[in-house]
């Protein structure tokens, strides 16, 4: 028994130590990134040091003395939150409509809608500036808002509340039916409710898309006080337009916390709705 123990032991650690190397290559990037924040900006690209040389805190102040971050924090909490609200409502009723609802056209409908996933948002952006210039929407954040909605990132969520909705057995519809339930009543107390996996997933990958845009705010803002943290995080440059690289990597260390906080707690989610969405056509 003691040998096959020690056996087991000798066939783990070479898969022990694989997963310690691959750990360390995606950890140290972000370790290197918080160390260096803490750093003058001729440290920065000095010998490289597992802790800050100078513990310098006064960078983390210095970022919201450079230019409005708290502004740009709030605008891309607001872009990232309405945008991914509006995501998952509007993509789970077409979801819910493709899958279960027939009328005319469905198919050809569902078809341009996949080619939306094809299309990148550098394809079309000029137009939508033409678009939002019309409405007088330039220069604010409700483009950033209705892109997440109505672009590629709603076609993907859309395909995933789609090929859920699908799996879900006929019988639950008849029973709503039967209960005087319309089609709005059967989306709104039966398939909302068990979609939401989904929703989790289709709304954390949105946030994610939302939170990280960078060309959609650089097209559509040009006033310090509108932009994202994105482009906040491009803006802090000294007199002679050099990068500050410390302040820069003291801004990104802030602006990722809430992307790993959500990622790390809903990871599996994100998962199982990417694996669960092909399962059935």
């Amino acid at each position: 028994m003691r040998s096959n123990t020690i056996r087991r032991a000798v066939r783990w650690i070479p898969r022990i130590l694989l997963l310690t190397l691959v750990t360390l290559a995606f950890v140290y990037p972000f370790w290197w990134m918080l160390v260096n924040s803490l750093n003058t900006n001729a440290q920065v690209f000095g010998q490289p040091r597992l802790l800050p040389q100078g513990w310098q805190w006064q960078n983390y102040i210095e970022i919201f003395r450079k230019q409005p971050f708290a502004r740009h924090y709030l605008n891309t909490i607001l872009v990232a939150c309405v945008g991914t609200l509006g995501n998952v409502l509007i993509s789970a009723l077409s979801g819910y409509a493709f899958s279960r609802i027939r009328f005319p056209g469905r198919e050809l409908l569902f078809i341009l809608l996949l080619t939306a996933l094809m299309m990148p948002i550098e394809v079309i952006i000029i137009p939508l500036f033409y678009q939002m210039k019309a409405w007088n929407m330039t220069d604010s954040l409700y483009p950033l808002m209705f892109i997440p909605i109505f672009c590629s990132q709603g076609a993907l969520s859309a395909f995933m509340f789609r090929q859920f909705f699908v799996t879900i057995p006929s019988e639950l519809e008849e029973a709503g039916r039967l209960d005087g339930l319309s089609h709005f009543g059967i989306f709104r107390y039966i398939m909302l409710p068990i979609s939401m996996p989904v929703a989790s997933s289709a709304g954390i990958l949105a946030f994610l898309a939302s939170w990280n845009t960078y060309l959609e705010p650089l097209v559509f803002t040009t006033s310090i006080e509108k932009y994202t943290l994105p482009l906040s995080l491009n803006n802090f440059n000294d007199v002679y337009g050099q990068p500050e690289w410390h302040l820069q990597l003291a801004a990104t260390t802030l602006s990722v916390i809430p992307v790993m906080i959500v990622y790390l707690v809903f990871q599996e989610k994100v998962t199982d709705a990417m694996v669960s969405s092909g399962l059935k056509g």
